[in-house]
């Protein structure tokens, strides 16, 4: 029986890959709230809403769940850039972590990333679609009809309203560095930049950054949220060693 990312064997619980394949054939219709394994960080999974073609969308709570600091960690929003879900993962996976409660969202453009597209199901760039600043593009930054009318955008927004995190990381590809164009962020972002080994930046976007979800965030929500960007490829030693340590220092956090 299928719940939520999860299979039940008897009285075991095994998770299987978030990305392998017909993981997502039939959408769950509940969020899920499911125990981890023993000896991972993973506390719990939380369906917190479906993408056009109806996969769940999947948020992996590790940490403490009872720290005050809330920290939410994205990744693949753009679907074509997988390589920082690989440090998502290894949070997920790895030993259990403390000093922060951390939600980690590895694959948030789950149509895109199944057909390896920079934009969702219905051409839309998900990074532009988000309702402050937002304009009309078409294009390569698609920015769909109107404000937040993709579903993925509006469960994004639902779930970092209903979390109120200190801290929001939106991990991408290729540009590497740290966004540091943020006042309110801008601790955080050099925390990240010693801690990343990723040289510090200011994305413009080629003067297309509108209706991005950090600002949205940033201008809705009292915490702080910036972009990390790292190279064409994650290597092995960012996927396994400085990403997931430099992530967990820059929000006072460890394993």
């Amino acid at each position: 029986m299928r719940i939520s990312g999860w299979l039940l064997a008897g009285a075991l619980v095994v998770p299987f890959l978030v990305g392998s394949p017909g993981a997502d054939a039939a959408p769950a219709h509940r969020a899920a709230a499911v125990s981890g394994t023993a000896g991972t960080a993973l506390i719990r999974t939380r369906v917190f809403g479906h993408s056009v073609k109806g996969r769940d969308l999947r948020a992996f709570e590790v940490g403490d769940p009872t720290s005050p600091v809330k920290v939410v960690f994205i990744a693949t929003m753009h679907g074509n850039e997988p390589g920082p879900a690989k440090i998502l993962l290894n949070l997920r996976d790895g030993a259990p972590i403390t000093g922060a409660d951390i939600w980690l969202v590895p694959y948030f453009n789950r149509d895109g990333y199944a057909r390896h597209t920079r934009q969702n199901a219905r051409h839309v760039d998900l990074n532009r679609n988000f309702p402050v600043r937002w304009i009309r593009q078409r294009g390569h930054y698609s920015s769909g009809p109107r404000p937040a009318s993709e579903p993925e955008t509006r469960a994004l927004m639902a779930f970092l309203t209903s979390i109120r995190p200190t801290y929001v990381v939106s991990m991408h590809q290729p540009l590497d560095g740290v966004d540091t164009s943020y006042g309110k962020a801008r601790g955080l972002a050099l925390r990240l930049v010693k801690g990343l080994g990723l040289p510090p930046k200011v994305f413009s976007c080629n003067s297309s950054c509108h209706g991005t979800m950090t600002q949205w965030f940033n201008k809705t929500l009292p915490g702080a949220a910036l972009t990390v960007e790292y190279g064409t490829h994650v290597s092995s030693r960012q996927a396994n060693v400085t990403g997931p340590r430099g992530l967990l220092a820059a929000v006072g956090a460890s394993r």
